[in-house]
């Protein structure tokens, strides 16, 4: 592994205890030039998973409160009068940052949803009709409380699909969760991180993670899982030819964090459940969030060629 993505993990593994799995997806999903989606209950580490990414990767980093009564232009920018010289002058929203924390995302409504989609897509906005571009690199991690507690909006498929990745952290084990009640409050851990790379860096590898060798047999097992969730009555829809990029860039970011210049289908296997998981809905239960267990039955059910 890369010297400086070793420091990156290690600082984040101090901080975000007995989640070593979490840290590395979160990781290959910026890697991957992916936006990523933490969902859990309130209060398990999803805010301090990103402060610490973004410290350590040494990014510009905004954080945006999602509420209700939230606008597009509170995420975006306005333009105000100017009396003195009689013009207008635009006013950047938060929205202008290199790592864009969208905490609690589905307490907004969907019209203020929906003012990040030209960004995740295009790195760039629109607004008042003219498109102003977005810094580089510019990811968004966003965090949602499960659907089903009060004063939330689900986000629809459009929007899910924008975020390469969806992980969920979980409650801590034992041994980890002693140290989180015994040891500094995390607050002050965050306060004190020191970037481990620069943007420049940053970008450099991605540039990495594209030239990652994927072998024709690799490309027919990813093409059999789309297959299969296309084919399959299990699954309300199929996998998209974008959720099957998406599967091979984050495939690719897994293998570089390996130390390997080659994807294998265990790297595969091993970002699957975070990039199909909020793209998969059984038919049998449309209403639960049950991707993790689906995602899992896919692995089963299609072998490695």
């Amino acid at each position: 592994m890369n010297h400086t993505l070793h420091n990156v993990i290690q600082q984040a593994e101090q901080v975000i205890l007995g989640k070593p799995h979490q840290i590395r997806l979160a990781l290959a999903c910026l890697l991957a030039r992916g936006h990523l989606l933490i969902e859990d209950l309130p209060g398990v580490g999803k805010t301090t998973l990103a402060h610490v990414l973004a410290r350590s990767l040494g990014l510009q980093f905004q954080r945006i409160q999602f509420t209700s009564d939230m606008l597009p232009a509170d995420i975006l920018g306005v333009s105000v009068y100017q009396r003195d010289s009689g013009e207008f002058k635009f006013h950047s929203g938060p929205i202008f940052a290199q790592m864009i924390l969208a905490d609690e995302i589905n307490r907004a409504t969907p019209k203020t949803q929906s003012a990040l989609l030209e960004a995740m897509e295009e790195q760039q906005v629109t607004i008042e009709g003219v498109t102003r571009s977005l810094p580089t690199p510019f990811f968004v991690i966003a965090t949602q409380n499960p659907t089903y507690q009060i004063g939330t909006f689900s986000l629809p498929e459009s929007q899910l699909d924008r975020f390469l990745m969806r992980i969920q952290l979980g409650y801590p084990d034992a041994q980890a969760e002693r140290g989180l009640l015994s040891g500094v409050e995390r607050r002050e851990i965050v306060a004190k991180l020191s970037p481990q790379m620069e943007a420049a860096e940053l970008l450099a590898l991605q540039q990495q993670v594209k030239g990652v060798f994927i072998s024709p047999a690799l490309l027919d097992y990813v093409q059999a899982i789309l297959r299969h969730t296309r084919e399959s009555a299990r699954y309300v829809h199929g996998l998209s030819p974008r959720a099957g990029l998406s599967l091979l860039a984050a495939a690719r970011a897994w293998a570089l964090l390996d130390g390997r210049g080659a994807v294998i289908p265990e790297d595969v296997q091993a970002v699957l459940p975070g990039v199909a998981s909020h793209r998969l809905q059984s038919v049998q239960d449309v209403q639960t969030s049950n991707g993790d267990k689906l995602t899992r039955e896919l692995i089963e059910a299609v072998p490695i060629p």
